[in-house]
């Protein structure tokens, strides 16, 4: 029969066991490393880089100048399109009226003086009539009065459509084609103020700028980075999780994530799963984990958060411990 110490000593680690089985089991741990995604600014341009307004390590807020490169090409090209227009809708508006003032007031009078002559010119004619049925003047002198009044009355007429010509605006065809022509110099006009407005960057969102690849002077060809920028949003962390745990794992999903010198663990949530498996990578190094099939996951922190991360910085992910 045992002694009484052995049955304590049975109990004790009775409950022992029994208060291991029921602590929960330690969540499982994966190794990765902090990961940014960058956005390279640059011009769809090309120039010379007239100013940097930023060195490498800054934080600039969102709509900060970042550069400048020449844009005199642009600013003259500008002005160009800018008289194009100007004259083309000076041709329109020409159209869209008749005759200045002053050339109405010219064709006005021209009417008064044909009707005056034409007028006079009856008159004569008349007089003339009259005297030829008296028997005074030949039947011939008559004709010839006849053919006067007759002509006069047609320069009064033709006096007539040209004030009302002249009154007129011009032809639909050529109205039509000079407020196409108009449109087509406003449309060079803002295609010239696009190409002036991408000769001048600012920040598209609020980060740091990680690297800057020129100085003032040099040429930048279009569409070369002039330098990188890294929002606290565009900072993750990559770990890997071996394949036979990574079925637990959901996007969504709670982690924390650990380093050296980061302090509080950092709590993010799973963003990517990655649909294929992989071999472990070879900057993964941990004891703990020697699974070779692994599965890439990514998780991103909050904004505020993720500024106490560095890209490439190693980083030891755990599943957040349920509350």
């Amino acid at each position: 029969m045992p002694s009484p110490t052995a049955r304590r000593l049975a109990a004790l680690l009775g409950l022992a066991l029994a208060l291991v089985g029921c602590q929960e089991r330690a969540a499982p741990g994966w190794s990765g490393y902090a990961e940014g995604d960058y956005i390279y600014i640059a011009a769809p341009l090309p120039g010379r880089l007239d100013t940097l307004s930023v060195q490498a390590g800054q934080q600039v807020a969102q709509g900060a100048p970042l550069f400048t490169l020449d844009s005199e090409t642009e600013r003259a090209a500008r002005e160009e399109a800018g008289a194009r227009l100007a004259a083309a809708e000076a041709q329109a508006a020409n159209l869209a009226t008749g005759r200045r003032p002053d050339e109405i007031a010219v064709l006005t009078a021209q009417l008064a003086q044909a009707r005056a002559q034409a007028q006079l010119a009856q008159s004569n004619l008349a007089r003339q009539r009259q005297l030829v049925a008296q028997g005074f003047t030949s039947a011939a002198t008559l004709d010839s009065l006849e053919s006067s009044a007759r002509q006069a009355q047609a320069h009064a007429g033709e006096a007539e459509a040209a004030l009302r010509v002249a009154r007129l605006p011009g032809r639909p065809d050529e109205r039509t084609a000079a407020l196409a022509q108009a449109r087509a110099a406003g449309e060079a006009l803002r295609q010239s103020d696009w190409r002036t407005r991408q000769k001048q960057q600012t920040a598209p969102a609020a980060g740091q700028v990680a690297d800057t690849y020129f100085r003032a002077g040099e040429y930048v060809g279009a569409g070369q980075p002039v330098l990188a920028l890294l929002p606290p949003s565009h900072i993750k962390a990559r770990f890997f999780v071996p394949e036979t745990e990574v079925a637990t794992l959901a996007p969504g999903d709670a982690v924390q994530l650990s380093c050296d010198g980061c302090g509080a663990p950092i709590a993010a949530r799973v963003s990517r799963i990655a649909t294929q498996a992989e071999y472990t990578p070879p900057v993964i190094y941990s004891n703990a984990q020697r699974a070779k099939l692994v599965f890439l996951v990514e998780a991103r922190p909050s904004p505020q958060d993720a500024l106490r991360l560095h890209p490439g910085q190693p980083l030891d992910v755990r599943r957040m411990p349920a509350r």
